[in-house]
């Protein structure tokens, strides 16, 4: 066998692979502990918007100052987007807390 035409199929193989791929992307949503009402009924809506695009979303509290001391606060309101999006998708990761952030990841529910 030719090595060139060897060389040739295999590169026809990872092209053909790599179009059965799916690409998507993680969009981060960044909401502090204290968010009023309308803020986080416009992320939420923008969450649900990237992820039915396809893309997964990163939702981030954020604390600031003594913030994190009370990091039940920003539980509640990760707790509170989870439950509004439901529907749509699925915990991906489920929240915690890392320094002064706590986030969580939310992927497109699978239609089986």
């Amino acid at each position: 066998m030719n090595y060139g035409k060897y060389k040739f199929e295999q590169a026809k193989k990872e092209k053909e692979a790599k179009k059965k791929q799916k690409s998507f992307e993680v969009k981060e949503i960044r909401v502090t502990p204290n968010i009023e009402e309308h803020d986080f009924s416009f992320k939420a809506k923008n969450a649900m918007k990237f992820i039915q695009d396809g893309n997964k979303v990163k939702i981030t509290v954020r604390f600031r100052g003594r913030e994190v001391n009370n990091s039940k606060a920003g539980e509640v309101v990760l707790n509170k987007f989870i439950d509004s999006l439901k529907e749509v998708a699925v915990v991906e990761k489920a929240p915690k807390l890392e320094g002064r952030n706590m986030f969580t990841i939310l992927a497109k529910k699978s239609e089986k």
